[in-house]
């Protein structure tokens, strides 16, 4: 008898399709193409200002300011609170490395702490237990689309005295108890990078907050450290990152797509959780307080090579996010206060599913059903 090879790549899956994003608001975009192309004003002018007002008015803020990327958010969040040497940030161990990558460029010192293990957000009693008189600040992760637990972290911070500052790279839109990311904390920090639930077609970021002093240091910050009121002056050392107006005008189109964007990916990730086996995949969860916008998909398994091995048999891609704590990266490892087991057991075992809006029932369908055949 002829074994069968049971494998199925006529239905492709991608990780992401950003082509079928682009052609769905293609003729907007064209439109933005050519008034720049009128206007010669490629960095700053009105359609920067305009994405601005747009930003801050969809967070819930009084103001955002764009940056040339997500990881200079964070870090020039930092430094407007005046956070530098000596200073200590707590953070999540399971984050993109820019979390910390922040914190050190600013001049400070990360210290990593666990997360629960359900929803491999940041554990806010380990954060309380991680504050010392040299703690600034506080930066939980809203991680994967879902944000962490504000009510409690805010409780923290101001028992202790300190900023409680969010990375919202992956959390555009979400929700705490009626909260928007990024209107929380003194500020929310945002990445557009062009895999985000709001992204660019380039590298972008942006600061929200409703401080309108931190919202004048951060503009200057972001520009050479350049006086507000005299161009030929600078009143800090900055740095040079600033939204290119190209990338301004895309988000301006694309945020007015961004709630539909959402819906389908919540319809997505109801779809996983209803038809994958969960006797060999354990989506991780998602608490009813704070509705991810699932940026990701991702699940945990012990036989990750094999999930990620056969599925890419079948056609289907799939990420790790993230493989190695940052605690456990080399040059981060100075930081490490000891282990931190739940953030390096999730590492071993998180695997993330094909996730964007333009997914179909049928590619999602066979994702769930190619679990299946892989691992049981």
């Amino acid at each position: 008898m002829t074994a069968v090879d049971d494998t199925d790549v006529s239905l492709r899956v991608p990780f992401a399709d950003l082509a079928m994003q682009t052609a769905e608001v293609r003729p907007e975009l064209d439109a933005v193409w050519r008034e720049l192309l009128d206007s010669h004003r490629f960095i700053g002018g009105d359609v920067v200002e305009a994405f601005e007002r747009e930003w801050a008015a969809y967070c819930g803020t009084d103001f955002a300011v764009s940056v040339g990327n997500g990881t200079d958010s964070l870090h020039l969040i930092l430094r407007a609170l005046g956070i530098g040497r000596g200073d200590e940030v707590v953070v999540p161990a399971n984050t993109f490395i820019a979390t910390a990558e922040a914190v050190v460029l600013a001049g400070a010192v990360p210290v990593f702490v666990d997360v629960l293990p359900d929803t491999l957000l940041v554990d806010p009693a380990q954060v309380e237990a991680a504050i010392t008189p040299r703690t600034a600040a506080v930066v939980p992760v809203h991680l994967f689309g879902q944000m962490a637990d504000m009510d409690r972290l805010t409780e923290v911070a101001q028992r202790a005295g300190v900023a409680l500052v969010e990375d919202a790279a992956q959390a555009h839109g979400a929700f705490h108890d009626g909260s928007r990311a990024g209107s929380v904390g003194a500020a929310g920090s945002f990445s557009f990078y062009p895999g985000k639930n709001l992204g660019a077609f380039g590298d972008g970021g942006a600061v929200t907050t409703s401080d309108p002093e931190m919202a004048a240091r951060l503009r200057s910050l972001r520009d050479h450290g350049r006086a507000l009121s005299d161009r030929y002056l600078h009143d800090h050392v900055g740095v040079n990152s600033r939204l290119d107006a190209l990338q301004a005008g895309i988000l301006s189109v694309k945020l007015r797509h961004l709630d539909g964007w959402t819906r389908a990916r919540r319809a997505h990730a109801a779809a996983y959780r209803e038809q994958l086996p969960a006797d060999v995949v354990t989506m991780v969860e998602e608490t009813p307080a704070t509705p991810s916008v699932h940026h990701l998909a991702v699940v945990r398994t012990e036989r990750r090579q094999e999930a990620v091995d056969g599925l890419a048999l079948r056609g289907i891609d799939t990420g790790i996010h993230y493989p190695v704590p940052c605690h456990l990266q080399e040059p981060y490892a100075a930081y490490s206060r000891g282990p931190l087991p739940v953030a390096e057991s999730a590492a071993s075992e998180i695997l993330s599913l094909p996730m964007f809006p333009h997914l179909t029932p049928d590619q999602v369908s066979h994702v769930c059903e190619s679990v299946a055949a892989v691992l049981r």
